[in-house]
């Protein structure tokens, strides 16, 4: 079995982090402080190791996002759960919290009338007005 076969997700990750290095190199003025973590996949049927993980990421549900800051253990425990999470590398203007996260789900309060189709038949324009 050639190596490539033994380790192809430490081989993406690598590639993964490479490309992520080389743009925020390229594109950005600002540099990339935090990780953005996006719970994609369930645990459900995985070990208690990467269950555990998950929660001291943070993560409890499927897509919530979370974000932590460059530093080893976190880069350690995305590792063990690589399969399962999607990482953005993003500036630290970029940080949401909780409370900012849930504001921009929200709808606007109220209504706006998109059109009506009371008016749409000619019959009703020469009756409304």
């Amino acid at each position: 079995m050639s190596p490539l076969r033994c380790w192809p997700s430490i081989n993406h990750v690598q590639r993964v982090f490479v490309r992520s290095i080389e743009t925020a190199a390229a594109s950005s003025t600002e540099p990339k402080t935090h990780f953005k973590i996006t719970l994609r996949r369930s645990a459900i049927g995985l070990g208690e190791q990467k269950k555990e993980t998950l929660v001291s990421l943070g993560l409890h549900r499927r897509m919530q996002t979370v974000y932590h800051p460059h530093t080893p253990e976190a880069g350690g425990k995305i590792l063990k759960v690589k399969e399962l999470v999607e990482v953005e590398n993003v500036p630290a203007s970029a940080v949401r919290t909780q409370e900012q996260q849930r504001q921009e789900r929200k709808a606007p309060r109220g209504y706006a009338v998109a059109g009506s189709r009371m008016r749409a038949f000619q019959w009703e324009k020469t009756k409304w007005q």
